[in-house]
């Protein structure tokens, strides 16, 4: 007897197709639905524009557009890609009303010294035992996995990218953006 014909016989197979999660899995845990309220953050972190601030928080930033990206570690090949596209379109997410931030698990220091190397102007914060990253289903000890947010002036989570490609992520968040800010403005 083959796999298929067991699993048939055990009435595993018929169990598996009707079986359907009410709630996007990904590897790292549930992702957050879209028209969800976000778990709200406070972490420290790292920013050339605003080099005496050491925390950012969600309550800090409600009145605005926030694009969180998730992110395994600074100085890695992916992830460099992904923040400077970030940082060369940063001036537009900002005329659109919009912040962006990056979370890892790496330290303060670590991001200090990433956007010191890369001129990146944006916050990067510091979750290390990844308890925003696990709220927010983007986790894999030791690592926040490639997950982005977009997230409206009131909390709500408006889109999310799973298991994001860097090349080109950036100005598909800022497409998004400009979308959805049309839609609610008609």
């Amino acid at each position: 007897m083959n796999r298929r014909e067991l699993l048939v016989k055990s009435g595993l197979f018929i169990a598996a197709l009707t079986l359907s999660p009410s709630r996007a899995s990904a590897l790292g845990g549930v992702v957050l639905e879209t028209g969800s309220t976000v778990p709200d953050f406070d972490l420290p972190g790292s920013s050339q524009s605003e080099p005496d601030r050491n925390r950012w928080s969600t309550g800090d930033l409600r009145g605005r557009w926030l694009a969180v990206y998730f992110y395994p570690r600074d100085f890695t090949g992916g992830c460099t890609i992904e923040a400077r596209g970030f940082e060369n379109l940063h001036a537009e997410f900002l005329q659109a009303g919009a912040e962006v931030i990056g979370i890892s698990a790496d330290s303060v220091d670590e991001h200090e010294s990433f956007c010191e190397s890369e001129g990146l102007s944006f916050p990067l914060l510091s979750d290390p035992d990844g308890t925003v990253s696990k709220a927010y289903g983007s986790w894999m000890a030791p690592y926040s996995l490639r997950h982005s947010f977009l997230i409206d002036p009131d909390g709500v989570l408006r889109e999310r990218w799973v298991a994001v490609r860097p090349n080109g992520h950036a100005r598909e968040v800022l497409d998004s953006l400009t979308t959805l800010q049309n839609k609610t403005t008609i």
